[in-house]
């Protein structure tokens, strides 16, 4: 059975929608389909099927899950082939570098009845503007709660004592680190949860999965990111690849890191986001620092946590919004077509096997 991994490469934030797509693909990258085409157009079914086959075949396979609903997909890699397939639409637009010699857009637009399409153009504007409002709800609560959230993190992180942590560190490093040798390890960047429409959903399963050895980090103050910073950077130089996860409010800082060829992770647990499983070490960075205010810490938590509740509700609302926009389009899409396009595609990347 292929192994198979979930993660995210964009993320709903105080600062809007948060994306990773830029980082995707490089000079590394074989080929990455970029599907274009509206709701309701099939790029779901598309990915799904050559998902589906792909691990038939025995391909090790990365779905990527969408920020909005995570029961959705945004696209699929495939590692061992540096293959992949990803929707390049908005929030997430994503254009060829390389055209044809790595990245290619794939249009599914094609498969559409034109002429269908516009004569429901009323209600397919209404329905993206309630889309649109909805998003804009959600990410003006989400900022109110990171506001709040941030009232409660620079005092800790102030008295925080780094000196102590960083020798602890250096004990992990030397233990745990080995050195591949060779060339330098590279860093793929992936959200390994976030707020979504059904509150929030975190894939600490794939880090499991990928990683037997987890050692977690018990820090409410957002403490670990320099810390994990330092060990992404020395795992590379060791000739390491690595999947770094950022946080969704602040992609420049790492709260998770994942070292799958020493089958080694470092997993940050907090309220809202908890490991809630048996790691292989507990390192508790909140020690190193202090609360004063213990009562205040928890009013402010308590608002935090009602702000994104109302966000959740608003991207509930742009989900009923999306469905009924897909709703509009789906009789006016020939999934014939898309069926056919997709067969062709999972064809060209089994031939494409052999290059390996």
């Amino acid at each position: 059975m292929a192994s198979v991994t979930n993660f995210f490469l964009g993320a709903n934030s105080g600062d809007g929608f948060q994306s990773l797509f830029g980082r995707l693909a490089g000079e590394h990258t074989y080929d990455l389909m970029i599907l274009k085409g509206g709701p309701g157009v099939g790029k779901t079914m598309f990915l799904s099927s050559l998902g589906k086959a792909m691990e038939e075949a025995g391909e090790r396979m990365e779905y990527l899950r969408c920020s909005g609903d995570p029961d959705s997909l945004d696209g699929l890699t495939l590692p061992d082939m540096a293959c992949a397939a990803v929707d390049g639409t908005a929030p997430h637009v994503l254009e060829p570098n390389y055209p044809a010699a790595v990245d290619r857009i794939v249009d599914l637009s094609r498969f559409y009845d034109l002429m269908a399409a516009k004569a429901s153009r009323d209600e397919i504007i209404g329905l993206t503007e309630k889309q649109r409002d909805a998003n804009a709800r959600a990410y003006r609560c989400l900022k109110a709660a990171r506001q709040v959230e941030l009232e409660t993190v620079a005092a800790n992180q102030n008295a925080f004592n780094f000196q102590r942590a960083n020798r602890r560190l250096d004990g992990i490093i030397a233990r745990e680190l080995g050195r591949k040798g060779g060339e330098p390890g590279r860093t793929a960047y992936r959200f390994l949860g976030g707020i979504t429409c059904r509150g929030t959903v975190w894939r600490f399963d794939c880090a499991d999965s990928l990683c037997p050895k987890i050692y977690e980090l018990a820090d409410r103050w957002e403490l670990a990111g320099p810390l994990l910073e330092r060990l992404r950077k020395d795992a590379v130089d060791r000739g390491w690849n690595v999947i770094a996860c950022p946080s969704p409010e602040e992609p420049e800082r790492l709260e998770h890191l994942l070292i799958p060829g020493l089958g080694l992770g470092f997993v940050t647990s907090r309220p809202g986001m908890e490991y809630g499983k048996k790691p292989f070490r507990r390192i508790r960075l909140d020690a190193l620092t202090h609360t004063e205010e213990p009562g205040r810490e928890r009013f402010l938590r308590r608002m935090a946590a009602a702000l994104r509740e109302e966000a959740v509700a608003a991207l509930r609302d742009a989900k009923t919004a999306r469905d009924a926009l897909e709703a509009v389009y789906s009789p006016y899409v020939d999934f014939d077509g898309i069926r056919a396009l997709t067969a062709i595609e999972t064809g060209r990347l089994l031939s494409w096997r052999d290059r390996r």
